[in-house]
């Protein structure tokens, strides 16, 4: 058995033995955003060391992400999310409606920008709004978040039973989308301690959560299609009667 298989072995227990004793907790909407490189012939993907003192996954790669937030949706941004994105985002039920979609959208962009410090935005035209906590970045620069680039790329929600429950959409967007970067915001004790641009399917991927390697190997797959496309299916990962489920939105 190959280090890469025992690694994904060994993460696929501890996932079956999480604590799954705790009450019912109705999931949270979160977010997150995979930055792809496919400058080269392997696309790369971007990931962020966690700080090994941290109470959770501490020292490993995760991509940026978190809970979408009540103001998200006020925030003014540079140009609307596509309808197609939209559209997908609305899938499922009960359907998303449209100012959910853009928290989600705002959320994955806002998250990505505090943790990584590399910010997707436009420049903005005439006085830039004010934005300030986690928004200022943007207007220092003169710039409005842009999620026009966004793509969605799967849905999954974590098991019932565990203290923490988060709905999640996975948003991906080209590296080429990066138009700011905020210094200082990766070092020595910080919650990321490094950035790694990583080609898919190598080693350190492997180290990843169950849930978010399935995600990947759907991304890898529509990248080896060509170019990212809205019209491209979406997967819904859930559990069922203690069983991971794979649906497709719709």
């Amino acid at each position: 058995m190959t280090d890469t298989v025992q690694t994904a072995e060994k993460a696929r227990v501890h996932e079956e033995k999480e604590a799954d004793h705790h009450p019912y907790f109705r999931p949270r909407d979160a977010a997150t955003l995979i930055l792809v490189d496919r400058s080269g012939t392997t696309p790369k993907v971007l990931v962020g060391k966690r700080h090994d003192k941290v109470v959770f996954m501490p020292g490993k790669f995760v991509f940026p992400g978190g809970r979408v937030d009540k103001d998200d949706y006020r925030v003014p941004v540079a140009a609307p999310i596509t309808s197609e994105l939209e559209t997908n985002l609305a899938k499922g039920s009960p359907k998303t409606p449209a100012s959910r979609a853009k928290s989600l959208a705002i959320a994955a962009i806002r998250e990505a920008c505090e943790e990584t410090g590399l910010c997707l935005g436009r420049k903005a035209e005439g006085k830039v709004a004010r934005l300030e906590g986690a928004w200022k970045p943007f207007a220092d620069a003169g710039l409005l978040p842009d999620p026009s680039s966004l793509f969605l790329i799967a849905r999954a929600i974590t098991p019932p039973g565990r203290v923490k429950r988060f709905d999640t959409r996975f948003f991906t967007a080209d590296a080429s989308a990066i138009t700011h970067r905020v210094e200082g915001v990766i070092h020595a004790d910080a919650e990321l301690v490094e950035l790694v641009w990583v080609e898919l399917g190598s080693k350190p991927l492997a180290d990843l959560h169950p849930m978010t390697r399935n995600v990947l190997n759907e991304l890898d797959t529509r990248l080896a299609t060509g170019p990212l496309r809205h019209d491209a299916p979406v997967p819904f990962f859930h559990f069922y009667g203690g069983k991971m489920q794979k649906d497709i939105l719709s």
